[in-house]
């Protein structure tokens, strides 16, 4: 008896060639079907490389921004040092101490009587650059607030309350002596 089963079945009677063809024709196609549903691992590995790709180019993408925003913000320290130095006004025998406040520090630089009045009149604004603290005439600080408004001092007592219309009259029965040096 040689041969396979099938042949074997085929010439006994048992079985005909229509369903011996219909057999192998099904189990041709099995290991196909299994195939085509099982994950590929090209694909996996496909989808690995694009997912990397689209990581890589998000990185990047959040490197060039934060490298433009330190070079937007070194240029905007360059035009405020240089409005600066180039607007400040002479400070070299101040004789008179000037207090202000710096956030929640009371801080003082020496300044001419003149500085002082423009300083008070709104005048002359004081302008923080590194360390140290200078002058410079109110539309260079307006200048420099619309650029970086954390470097500007504000001596002009804003933080003081208003008074009421009742207070205002109150005060108007006391003279101020001429002679008083404020």
């Amino acid at each position: 008896m040689a041969g396979s089963i099938q042949d074997q079945l085929v010439k006994a009677g048992l079985s005909d060639a229509k369903k011996l063809k219909a057999v192998k024709k099904e189990k041709r196609k099995q290991p196909k079907l299994a195939k085509g549903t099982r994950d590929h691992p090209a694909d996996e590995i496909k989808e690995a490389v694009r997912q990397a790709a689209l990581d890589k180019a998000n990185r990047a993408r959040e490197l060039n921004a934060a490298n433009n925003e330190a070079a937007r913000r070194k240029a905007i320290n360059a035009q405020i040092k240089q409005l600066i130095a180039v607007h400040q006004e002479p400070r070299g025998h101040g004789d008179i101490d000037f207090n202000f406040t710096d956030g929640n520090k009371v801080k003082k630089i020496l300044v001419t009587t003149q500085q002082r009045s423009k300083l008070i009149a709104g005048l002359l604004k004081i302008v923080k650059q590194g360390d140290r603290y200078e002058l410079v005439p109110s539309p260079i600080a307006d200048k420099i607030a619309q650029r970086d408004a954390d470097r500007m001092i504000d001596c002009r007592g804003s933080n003081e309350p208003e008074l009421t219309e009742d207070e205002k009259d109150w005060y108007k029965n006391f003279e101020i002596p001429d002679d008083l040096d404020w």
